[in-house]
């Protein structure tokens, strides 16, 4: 097979040639990508409302208190933080405090997010790759459904994203010049990133850590010094907030939301961290059923293509994967540290690795978590088809073409026929225009010489076609609560995971928790749905903030100034919402799941006698029997009087009863 010697990165960039081009086409049409990507993410932003009223509210709290800030408190008055690192809120908070808590300055932090997300994978693939893999990359990442809902929404994942698609970028350059100061940077991010979402970000590690090891410019000795360099950055970049919160006196912080120890690093090793991969999440939102490998519905190699998570980011996945592969094939030969294929295996590793611990992972998984995967599937999209292109005179090279579009036409089938009903000619078009794409790639060149300039671009808009109509499906439909979902509504779908809470084996159905647009019960303030047919008021469905008459509203309002907490609830997102509408802090007992052993009931006890807490609201969903919430509310219910406001059962703590 015959090796191709290609410019490097610096003969590129400052040959009159690649000026032209620069100013020809590539520049502005990354100026364009970046304005595309803008406008989608922002367009009718605030349909979304609060979106995840959890962390909105979090936002709201760190905008009024620098310890809320610091520690990621639910509340101003520092009762329990969020059941995350609060690095994802700082960028909110920062916005918050300069333009105001609302939907606007919350969730436009994020859309920047995607926004600068695109931009640096095409940077990544544009330096090695070209311009033209570059925006195919770029438009890939900005048109995959998942990146599309998760880049306008205020869940942890597009900080995360960002950080370590600046990981990757980092230590490709590092390997380009063998700097240690590019692979500290890299370190640096993919820490910081930690700070976003804990764990998740340390997928990509054994991938940094082998391309640089196999492929850095230094000799050996030098590249382990500088991956311990860049070690002790990564400890220290994403530990000193884990240290602070360790040493900071218990009594003198909030809360860890979901732990039940108090503790950070427990919530790191259990729950929220280590608990995703074994399925020990011990305050988790329920047990797993006899016998199952899973709460979260069935692990496995086809996890990423089943019908809860394969439209939010699979359609270029079988594409990609046929790229990796013909990539690495033709770089074999290549010295050992070419940067083009470290790039390829930096891509792919990225993808495998994360792809595979989402497909196993015994614990909590959501679909929303595969936008981790985008990147990766964008930069192998551009470099793989760029590579092909460079062939494009083989046969086998435009077979290999041919192949992944598909892959593509037909998987973007599967896809598209598991809504049967939603648009229905756009699976038409796939096939008319697909399939003899796909054939003309392979034997076009032979009669027509320019066949394939044509045939390429056009083979680009067929493969992008359908992820892009789910994500316009996406940003012209309202999400709120926990756990959105892009794309139209699919049938079975799951955003818990089949299995899960909300799914055929969980409490209530799919309609008692996943919040959707356009469900009957859902609220025009909060959406959501009514949780096993129940009223709202006093709980919201536990994934979705309580609703707020206007009489509760101003009811909770009266006096607050003299009160820690306005009110009490079981919950965090019940206590969300109340605290959204009031301005005013809400204690939500138990964090997140209520299952956290915050306050105890002695402690809640104490603050009622100090006169902290105004009222109880009383939760509108079953709490677990003996437990701590459980307790709390049938002391209040026992000793203190009660009066029902807009529906929901209220309970006075300066009023007991006698």
């Amino acid at each position: 097979m015959s090796t191709i010697t290609y410019p490097s990165a610096s003969e590129r960039a400052f040959s009159p040639r690649a000026r032209l081009a620069e100013i020809g086409w590539a520049r502005p049409s990354f100026i364009g990508l970046l304005a595309i990507t803008l406008l989608l993410y922002v367009w009718g932003l605030d349909r979304n409302g609060w979106a995840n009223a959890y962390y909105s509210a979090a936002v709201q709290a760190g905008s009024q208190s620098w310890k809320a800030f610091l520690f990621g408190s639910l509340d101003a008055s520092n009762f329990i933080t969020v059941d995350k690192s609060p690095g994802f809120l700082w960028v909110m908070e920062i916005s918050a405090r300069i333009f105001g808590v609302n939907t606007w300055s919350i969730q436009v932090p994020q859309a920047l997010e995607g926004v600068a997300t695109v931009g640096l994978t095409y940077m990544m693939v544009r330096r090695w790759f070209g311009p033209a893999a570059a925006l195919i990359a770029g438009a890939t990442v900005a048109l995959t459904p998942v990146a599309a809902l998760m880049f306008r929404y205020n869940n942890p994942d597009a900080l995360l994203v960002l950080l370590v698609t600046g990981g990757a970028y980092g230590t490709l350059r590092a390997v380009e010049s063998g700097r240690t100061r590019w692979l500290v940077l890299a370190a640096f991010l993919i820490g910081t990133g930690f700070l976003a979402k804990m764990l998740q970000a340390f997928l990509i590690v054994p991938v940094v850590t082998a391309v640089y090891l196999f492929f850095g410019r230094p000799r050996l000795g030098r590249r382990i010094v500088q991956l311990l360099a860049a070690a002790v950055t990564l400890v220290i970049s994403s530990g000193w907030w884990v240290a602070l919160v360790e040493l900071w006196p218990a009594g003198s912080r909030p809360y860890i939301g979901g732990s039940q120890t108090n503790s950070v690093l427990e919530l790191i090793l259990g729950y929220n961290g280590l608990g995703h991969i074994t399925g020990n999440e011990n305050g988790s939102v329920v047990a797993a059923a006899a016998g199952a490998v899973s709460r979260w519905g069935a692990t496995g190699w086809n996890r990423l293509f089943n019908t809860d998570f394969g439209g939010q980011v699979s359609w270029l996945i079988p594409a990609a994967l046929i790229l990796f592969a013909a990539a690495i094939v033709y770089t074999i030969a290549a010295p050992r540290t070419d940067i083009r294929r470290a790039a390829i295996i930096l891509f792919g590793g990225w993808l495998l690795i994360t792809g595979a611990v989402f497909s196993l992972a015994q614990g909590i998984i959501h679909p929303y978590y595969t936008i981790a995967l985008a990147p990766p599937i964008g930069a192998l999209a551009g470099a793989g088809g760029w590579m092909l292109w460079q062939r494009r005179t083989h046969v086998m090279s435009r077979t290999v073409m041919a192949l992944a579009l598909l892959a593509t036409v037909l998987w973007a089938n599967v896809l598209l026929d598991r809504s049967p009903t939603w648009h229905p000619e756009l699976r038409a078009a796939l096939v008319v225009f697909g399939l003899p794409a796909a054939l003309l790639i392979v034997v076009a060149p032979l009669f027509w010489r320019h066949g394939l300039a044509v045939l390429v671009p056009i083979a680009v808009v067929v493969a992008l076609a359908a992820p892009a109509a789910y994500s316009f499906e996406t940003i012209t439909t309202a999400h709120d609560g926990a756990l959105p979902l892009a794309g139209p509504t699919v049938p079975g779908a799951n955003a818990f995971g089949a299995g899960g809470p909300g799914g055929a084996g969980g409490p209530g159905g799919r309609t008692a928790f996943v919040p959707r647009a356009g469900v009957p019960g859902a609220s025009p303030a909060f959406g959501g749905t009514i949780a096993n047919g129940g009223p709202r008021g006093g709980g919201g469905g536990f994934l979705t903030a309580s609703e707020v008459g206007s009489q509760l509203k101003a009811l909770l309002q009266a006096g607050a100034p003299g009160y820690e907490w306005v009110a009490a609830t079981i919950d965090a997102n019940s206590a969300a919402g109340y605290q959204l509408a009031t301005d005013d802090p809400v204690m939500a007992i138990g964090g997140f799941n209520g299952t956290d052993p915050a306050p105890t009931l002695a402690q809640f006890q104490a603050v009622v006698a100090q006169g902290k807490v105004h009222y109880f609201i009383g939760s509108g969903r079953g709490m677990t029997s003996g437990s701590t919430s459980n307790a709390i509310s049938s002391w209040v219910s026992q000793h203190f009087s009660s009066t029902t406001v807009d529906g929901v059962t209220v309970y006075d703590l300066t009023s007991p009863l006698s």
